[in-house]
C-alpha cells in the first residue's frame, strides 16, 4: 500500500456511511486470516455492487488489521469518483471484454439447415476484426469467440449458439444486430497481482466475474486460480494462501439491514497442481485449484437452489430456535447453513417433502394474515391485555414518529432521490445483464453513492439558510459572538437531528408491525384463524424438532439434540381457546373440502393432505346438516366444523353421534412468492 494515511482516512470516512446503511455487520472466524504473508482472498457472493469490497476492506482493516486492495473492473477504474476511491485503496484495474464491445455493422444469420458454426453476414465487415473475438448478440442472448474469418459475409465460430433466444434470432430471415468484444490478453493483470503477492499484500477478488442478485454462486472465473498458480509456478517459497470469504447479508438491498461475513480456513495449493501447471497441463490444474476454491467457499455462504427453498429453510430455522434462546447473527448464518445441507441431503426423503409443504404453508397464512411468525406465539393473552397492548403501542408509536418527524423532513430529499436514481440504475443493469434477476444488488451502492455526494451539500445548504435567517431577522444582535458559531452549530445540529429521527424511527419500525397482530386478536372472526396458526406452529416445531433431531446424526457426527433446548410450550388462554359457534364464523377460516377419504368399517374420519384449506373463497355455500347426510360424506360443512374443533383440542357433542374426527393436517393453495 503506497499511501496507508490516505487508505485508512478515505475508509474510516466511508465505514460511517456503512454504519448508517447496515443496522449490524459481524464477522465470523476472522482469527482464520493469517496477519502477515501474502493473502488471496476470495469472497462470494457478490451481492452489493461497490459495497462487498468495501465492507471486506473495513471488517479486515478492524478485526484483523490488514489493508486489503481489491480487482476492479476497468470501465468503473475509469470513472471520476469510483476510480478515485479505487486508486487511494490500491485497487488493480481488470479490463473486460464486455464493457470494450462496439456494434458491429450489418446483420449476421445463420442457414437453419447449414453448418451451425458458420455465422453469414448482411453489409458486414468481418475482416475488420480477429480471430478470438467475442460476438456478442442482442440483450446478452448468446456470445461466442470467432474461430476464423472467411471473408466479409462469412466467419466460423468456436462454439455454435445454443441459447434458445439465440437460435430464434439468427434463424429468423431479417438476422439480427450484434456486438464485437476484442480478446483480451490479460498477462499485465496476473503479472501486477503476482508482484504484490510477492511483496506480502492482500488482494480481494470476487471469482463471479460480476455482482448478481440470485440466491446462488455463480460459476467461478479462471482468472483466481491462474493468479494463484502463476504467482506460485514463479515463486514457490512466497507462502501464498488462499482465504474464503462468505458474504452473507440479510436483505442486502434494503436500508437498516444486516450482514456477516465468514472466512474459512486458509487453503494451500497442493504442489502436483503447480507442478501440472509448469508442464503445460493447465486447465487440469486450473479446473483442480477451482474445485478446491467453491468447496471452501460452500462452507462459508448460503446456498438455495431458488427463492422459495430460501424462504422454507429460514423459516425452519425459526422454528427450530426457541423463542427464549438468543443466538447470534454468525449462528444464525451457520445453523441456516447447515439447515440447506441436510435438506440438500435427505429432500427425497418422505418426511422432509411432507414437511417442506407444511411450511410453505405456514408461510402463506403468515402472508395472508400479514403478521410475522415471531408475532404468532405473543398474542396468548386475555382481550384487555390485548387491547391495553394494542393502545400503548399506537401511543408510543405516536410519540415516536413525531420524534423521528424533524430528522426524516431533513433527510427526505436524499432518501427520495437515491430511491429513484438506485432504481433507474437497477434497471438499466438488468437490461445489460443475462444473469442479474431483478438487478437487486445495484440498488444499495447507488443509494450510499447518493447519499456520499448529496449529503454534504444537502447540510451545508441547511446550515446556510440557517445563518440567513438569523442574520436577517436579527435573532441574535450582529455585535454578539454567537453569530460566528452559527455555522459551525448547524452543521453538528442537523446531522444529529437526522441520527436521532433514524435511531427513533427503527424502533417506531418495529412497533407498527407489532400492531396489525394485536388488532387482529381483537376481531372474534379473525381471532380464530390467529389461534389456527398458533396451533400449526406448535406442530411444525415439534415436527421440525423430531426430523431434525432424528436426522441431523446421521449427516453431522458432533450432532448435538441438546444444543437448542425446546421451549416448553404454555396452556393457551380462555381467550384464545374461545371459538365462535357459529357454521359461519366457522367456515370463514376454513376452505372447501374437495376430497374426504372414509372407512366405512372405521368410526374416524381421515382428511387426505391437501383436502382441507384455511380459506374459503364460497364460505357461504357450506350449511349445516343431519347425521343420516354426514353417513353419506354429503354434508361438507359437518366436517370442516368437525375438524376444526378437533384441531383446537375441543369436542363437539351430537345427540346420536360421537366419532371422533382426526385431519393429517391443513394445506392451502399456491400463492405468489413470499418474502422473509
Amino acid at each position: 500500500m503506497n499511501h496507508p494515511f490516505i487508505y485508512d482516512t478515505i475508509l474510516w470516512i466511508l465505514s460511517i456511511l456503512i454504519d448508517f446503511f447496515f443496522r449490524e455487520v459481524k464477522t465470523r472466524g476472522a482469527f482464520r486470516v493469517p496477519r502477515k504473508g501474502p493473502i488471496l482472498l476470495v469472497a462470494a457472493p457478490h451481492a452489493n455492487q461497490f459495497v462487498d469490497p468495501l465492507i471486506l476492506m473495513l471488517q479486515l482493516r478492524r478485526e484483523v488489521n490488514r489493508r486489503t486492495s481489491t480487482l476492479v473492473a476497468a470501465k468503473s477504474y475509469r470513472q471520476k469518483i469510483i476510480g478515485a476511491f479505487s486508486r487511494a485503496f490500491g485497487a488493480i484495474p481488470v479490463e473486460r471484454a464486455q464493457d470494450l464491445a462496439i456494434r458491429g455493422k450489418g446483420k449476421i444469420f445463420i442457414l437453419p439447415n447449414g453448418d451451425q458454426t458458420e455465422v453469414h453476414g448482411k453489409d458486414t465487415e468481418f475482416t475488420n476484426h480477429r480471430p478470438g473475438d467475442t460476438i456478442i448478440l442482442p440483450n446478452n442472448s448468446g456470445s461466442t469467440h470467432i474461430a476464423s474469418i472467411e471473408s466479409d459475409n462469412l466467419i466460423r465460430i468456436k462454439r455454435e449458439f445454443r441459447e434458445e433466444d439465440a437460435v430464434r434470432v439468427l434463424h429468423s430471415a431479417e438476422g439480427c444486430t450484434y456486438k464485437v468484444a476484442p480478446e483480451i490478453n490479460q498477462a499485465v493483470v496476473f503479472d501486477n497481482v503476482r508482484r504484490r503477492l510477492v511483496d506480502g499484500a492482500c488482494i480481494a477478488i470476487f471469482p463471479e466475474g460480476g455482482s448478481h442478485d440470485r440466491p446462488e454462486m455463480l460459476p467461478l472465473k479462471a482468472g483466481v486460480a491462474i493468479m494463484a498458480l502463476e504467482t506460485l509456478s514463479q515463486n514457490p517459497d512466497c507462502g501464498l494462501q488462499i482465504v474464503s470469504c462468505g458474504m452473507n447479508y440479510f436483505h442486502p438491498h434494503r436500508f437498516r439491514s444486516r450482514a456477516v461475513l465468514e472466512f474459512g480456513s486458509p487453503l494451500s495449493i497442493p504442489e502436483e497442481y503447480i507442478q501440472l501447471y509448469k508442464d503445460g497441463n493447465r486447465r487440469q490444474a486450473i479446473q483442480g485449484v477451482l474445485d478446491m476454491i467453491y468447496g471452501s467457499l460452500l462452507s462459508v455462504t448460503v446456498q438455495t437452489p431458488d427463492y422459495e427453498t430460501l424462504m422454507v429453510i429460514q423459516a425452519c430455522r425459526r422454528l427450530y430456535k426457541p423463542a427464549h434462546v438468543q443466538i447470534s447473527l454468525p449462528k444464525v448464518v451457520d445453523l441456516n447453513r447447515k439447515l440447506i445441507t441436510g435438506y440438500n441431503h435427505f429432500k427425497n426423503d418422505p418426511r422432509v417433502i411432507r414437511l417442506h409443504d407444511r411450511i410453505l404453508l405456514y408461510n402463506r397464512q403468515l402472508y395472508r394474515l400479514g403478521i410475522r411468525d415471531h408475532q404468532v406465539q405473543g398474542l396468548r393473552y386475555s382481550r384487555f391485555l390485548i387491547l391495553y397492548k394494542l393502545l400503548y403501542s399506537c401511543c408510543k408509536l405516536f410519540l415516536l414518529a413525531l420524534g423521528a418527524l424533524p430528522g426524516a423532513i431533513l433527510f427526505s430529499p436524499v432518501f427520495i432521490a437515491a430511491k429513484r436514481i438506485s432504481v433507474r440504475k437497477a434497471e438499466e443493469a438488468l437490461r445489460g445483464s443475462t444473469v442479474k434477476i431483478q438487478g437487486r444488488d445495484i440498488l444499495a451502492t447507488w443509494k450510499l453513492l447518493v447519499a456520499l455526494g448529496m449529503t454534504p451539500i444537502l447540510y451545508s445548504f441547511y446550515a446556510l439558510l440557517c445563518c440567513y435567517f438569523i442574520y436577517s431577522y436579527k435573532l441574535i444582535p450582529h455585535s454578539s459572538v454567537f453569530v460566528y458559531a452559527i455555522p459551525i452549530i448547524s452543521s453538528v445540529l442537523f446531522p444529529m437531528v437526522t441520527y436521532a429521527a433514524l435511531r427513533f424511527g427503527e424502533v417506531a419500525v418495529d412497533i407498527y408491525k407489532s400492531i396489525r397482530p394485536l388488532f387482529l386478536a381483537l376481531i372474534p372472526s379473525k381471532a380464530n384463524a390467529v389461534y389456527i396458526l398458533q396451533h400449526e406452529r406448535e406442530e411444525l416445531v415439534a415436527e421440525v424438532t423430531d426430523v431434525i433431531n432424528t436426522l441431523g446424526p446421521e449427516l453431522f457426527p458432533d450432532f448435538d439434540a441438546h444444543r437448542l433446548v425446546p421451549e416448553k410450550q404454555e396452556r393457551p388462554s380462555r381467550y384464545t381457546r374461545r371459538l365462535s359457534s357459529s357454521v359461519e364464523s366457522d367456515v370463514d377460516n376454513l376452505s372447501q373440502l374437495h376430497e374426504t377419504d372414509m372407512n366405512a368399517d372405521a368410526k374416524d374420519y381421515i382428511l387426505s393432505q391437501g383436502d382441507v384449506y384455511l380459506y374459503s373463497p364460497y364460505p357461504r355455500e357450506l350449511t349445516s346438516s343431519t347425521p343420516e347426510e354426514e353417513i353419506g360424506n354429503e354434508n361438507k360443512a359437518y366436517l370442516i366444523r368437525k375438524a376444526l374443533r378437533e384441531r383446537m383440542g375441543l369436542r363437539m357433542s351430537q345427540k346420536n353421534d360421537s366419532r371422533e374426527f382426526t385431519p393429517d393436517g391443513v394445506f392451502s393453495e399456491s400463492d405468489d412468492q413470499l418474502s422473509d
